[in-house]
Order: structure tokens, then C-alpha cells, then sequence
């Protein structure tokens, strides 16, 4: 059950992207009826909120602590540590528990899961840009060995 470090960057972007864009429909469904500008700017301002101090932090550490790994090969889950994962179950937990319970207002879904849902989305976007560097930095790497070796 083990695989290659830019694989760990892979299964991050594919993780993130689907809770991303499962919470942006959630939202997105709520707005009917809620789409005024000021809804729109809030929703905005929740994903740049969340993008800047939260899941742009959050990929940029988890990508260097990724590449770091001295071992070629890693346990599949570890494209997060333990603290990641928390957030992760904290959040879903939360989530469900406000929509079911109906603390929230259909607005309030409206907008603080879209712009929740987006940033989610873009973080797991950016884990998919991070794989693909990794796999042209793998790639550099092998072919000025090649011509290395060649010479």
C-alpha cells in the first residue's frame, strides 16, 4: 500500500478537489433565490479568507512535508498527517451537523459553502499543479542523468 511521494500530491488534489467541489454544489444549490450582490461579495470574501489563511497554508506545508520525505515509497494516507486529517473530520462533522440540525439559514449555506467550496476546490487544484511540477522536476532529473551518462 505504498507509493511514490508525487503520488501522495496526486491523491491530496483528488481528496481536496471532491470535498471542494461536493461543498461549492451544496452551496451553489442554496443560493436559488439568494444571489444579490452582497451575498455574492460575502461569498468572496469567505473563499479568500479561507484560500489566504487556511488551505493556501495548508498545501504549501503539506507539499514541502510531502518532497521531504526521505523514502521513495509511502503509505498511501500519508499525503496528510494527523492534524490534517482532524481538521478534515472536525469540518465534515460540523458541516452536517449545522445542515441537519437547521441551526443555519438556507442563506447562510448559500454563501459561507460557496466560497468555502471554492477554496477547497482551488486547494485541491493546487496539489493537482504540485503533482504535475513534481513530475517534471522527476522528469529533468532523469533525463540530465541520461545525458550524464551518455557523455
Amino acid at each position: 500500500m505504498k507509493v511514490k511521494r508525487e503520488t501522495l500530491l496526486l491523491l491530496a488534489c483528488l481528496v481536496w478537489s471532491a470535498a471542494g467541489v461536493n461543498i461549492l454544489r451544496i452551496g451553489l444549490q442554496s443560493y436559488k433565490g439568494y444571489a444579490t450582490g452582497l451575498n455574492l461579495l460575502l461569498s468572496a470574501a469567505v473563499f479568500a479568507v479561507f484560500q489566504v489563511f487556511v488551505f493556501g497554508r495548508l498545501v504549501g506545508k503539506h507539499t514541502r512535508r510531502i518532497q521531504g520525505y526521505g523514502e521513495e515509497r509511502q503509505f498511501f494516507l500519508k499525503f496528510f498527517d494527523a492534524k490534517a486529517f482532524a481538521m478534515m473530520a472536525v469540518m465534515m462533522g460540523g458541516g452536517i451537523g449545522i445542515r441537519v440540525s437547521g441551526l443555519a439559514p438556507e442563506r447562510f449555506i448559500a454563501v459561507f459553502y460557496s466560497g468555502l467550496g471554492a477554496s477547497l476546490l482551488l486547494a485541491g487544484l493546487l496539489f493537482g499543479r504540485n503533482y504535475g511540477r513534481a513530475i517534471l522536476d522527476r522528469a529533468a532529473v532523469q533525463n540530465r542523468s541520461a545525458t550524464t551518462k551518455g557523455e
